[in-house]
C-alpha cells in the first residue's frame, strides 16, 4: 500500500471523483481528517498544521492553491508521527508545480483519476457503449438517469472551468479568446492541431494558443498526442492530436467520439501501466510526410508495442494498419464500434469489437 511508504497524490479531472474516493480511503482508518484549503476554516487548520496527534490519515484536498505549498508538505512529513499517512488531491498536474522547486523530490507516489471506463465498469448495469458516447464517462452525468441534468451538468462544468479554474491557475486576461480556443478543440477532435492555424481564426499569437493549450492540459480539461518519433525532440516539435478527459465535450461525428472515448481509455491503461509499474508507457500516434497515418500506437520503453485504429462502422481492414504492423513487427487492432464479427486477419492483425475490447484493457 502506497500511503504506508511515501506521500499519494491523487490528481486528475475537476469532479471525476478524487473527493469521493480519498474519502473512501478513509473509511478504512480509525481518525482520518479531511481538509480542503478551498474552506477558509480548513485554510487556518493547514496553515497551522492544528490537526490532533492521534490522525492517522490526514487528507489535503486542493492544496496546490497555497503558496509555497510544496515546502509546507515537506514539513508536515517530515516531522509527522510514524502512524500518520498523507493523502493528497488535486484536479492540477504535479508537471505544472515543478518550477516551484523540487522539494517533494523521493517523497511521493502521484495516481491519476480518470473518468468511468468499459474496462472498470465490467459487468455492470451501466456499461453500455451508446451511454459512453452520449455521456462521457464523468460519474455525475454518466450515472444520473436524465439526460438533461447529465447536459445541464456538462454546461455548467465547461463555464466553471473556464470562470474559475483557469483564473485562479493562471492570470488570463482575455477569457473570451481562451474560450474561443476551447470551442475550436472541441471541433477539431482527431485533428492535428496547428497553432498557427487557431491563432489566426482567434485573432491571437500561435504563442499564446500554445499558452492556453498547455494551461488547459494542466488542469485535466484536453490531453495532447503527440507523434510517434525515436527521436524524442523530433516528435515534440510535431503537431499534436488533442482529447478531451470528457467525451460529452467532442463537438462532431460518431467518428470523433468514438476516436475521443478510445483515446482516454488508452491513456488511462498506459497512465495506470506507467504509475503501479515505474516503467515509461506512452500514447502516440503515427503519421508519414504523405499524411499516412494510425490513430494510436502504444508505446513501452521508447518501443511501439500496438497500433490501433480506430473506426465507428468501417470494417474493411485499413491498409496503413497491415503496411505500419509490418514495418514495425508489432500488433495490430482496428478496433470497431459497430461490429457484427470480430476476426483476425493474420497473425499481427485482428478486427475488434471497440466495446469487447475497452472493456479488456487494464486499469
Amino acid at each position: 500500500m502506497d500511503l504506508n511508504k511515501k506521500i499519494v497524490f491523487i490528481i486528475g479531472p475537476r469532479q471525476v471523483g478524487k473527493t469521493w474516493l480519498a474519502k473512501d480511503i478513509a473509511k478504512n482508518f480509525n481518525k482520518p481528517v479531511y481538509l480542503n484549503y478551498d474552506s477558509i476554516q480548513d485554510k487556518k487548520i493547514i496553515h497551522s498544521e492544528s490537526w490532533l496527534n492521534s490522525t492517522d490519515l490526514l487528507i489535503l484536498d486542493e492544496l496546490h492553491k497555497m503558496k509555497r505549498w510544496k515546502n509546507h508538505l515537506k514539513g508536515i512529513f517530515d516531522t509527522k508521527p510514524e502512524k500518520m499517512k498523507i493523502l493528497v488531491t488535486g484536479s492540477a498536474r504535479l508537471a505544472t508545480f515543478q518550477k516551484s522547486g523540487d522539494s517533494l523530490a523521493g517523497r511521493f507516489f502521484s495516481h491519476t483519476l480518470f473518468p468511468f471506463s468499459p474496462a472498470e465498469l465490467f459487468g455492470t448495469n451501466y456499461n453500455n457503449i451508446d451511454r459512453f458516447l452520449e455521456r462521457g464517462g464523468f460519474p455525475e452525468p454518466f450515472l444520473t438517469n436524465n439526460l438533461n441534468d447529465a447536459n445541464r451538468w456538462r454546461y455548467e462544468y465547461i463555464n466553471g472551468l473556464i470562470r474559475t479554474d483557469i483564473l485562479d491557475f493562471e492570470n488570463i486576461h482575455n477569457l473570451k479568446s481562451i474560450e474561443i480556443v476551447l470551442e475550436l478543440l472541441r471541433l477539431r477532435v482527431g485533428s492535428k492541431t496547428s497553432y498557427a492555424s487557431i491563432a489566426q481564426d482567434v485573432g491571437i499569437s500561435p504563442n499564446t494558443v500554445k499558452k492556453y493549450i498547455q494551461v488547459l492540459e494542466a488542469l485535466f480539461i484536453v490531453f495532447r498526442v503527440t507523434p510517434f518519433s525515436k527521436n524524442i525532440a523530433r516528435s515534440l516539435m510535431k503537431d499534436p492530436k488533442i482529447y478531451f478527459y470528457d467525451s460529452g465535450m467532442v463537438k462532431g461525428d460518431k467518428g470523433a467520439l468514438a476516436e475521443n472515448m478510445t483515446a482516454v481509455c488508452l491513456l488511462k491503461h498506459v497512465s495506470g501501466k506507467t504509475e503501479s509499474t515505474g516503467i515509461k508507457w506512452e500514447l502516440n500516434y503515427i503519421r508519414t510526410k504523405d499524411g499516412k497515418e494510425i490513430d494510436f500506437c502504444i508505446v513501452k520503453d521508447g518501443k511501439a508495442k500496438h497500433l490501433l485504429e480506430v473506426k465507428y462502422s468501417d470494417h474493411n481492414l485499413s491498409p496503413t494498419l497491415i503496411n505500419f504492423s509490418q514495418k514495425l513487427a508489432v500488433k495490430g487492432s482496428q478496433i470497431v464500434f459497430n461490429l457484427k464479427r470480430e476476426r483476425k486477419e493474420n497473425n499481427n492483425i485482428e478486427i475488434r469489437d471497440a466495446f469487447s475490447f475497452l472493456s479488456e484493457l487494464s486499469i
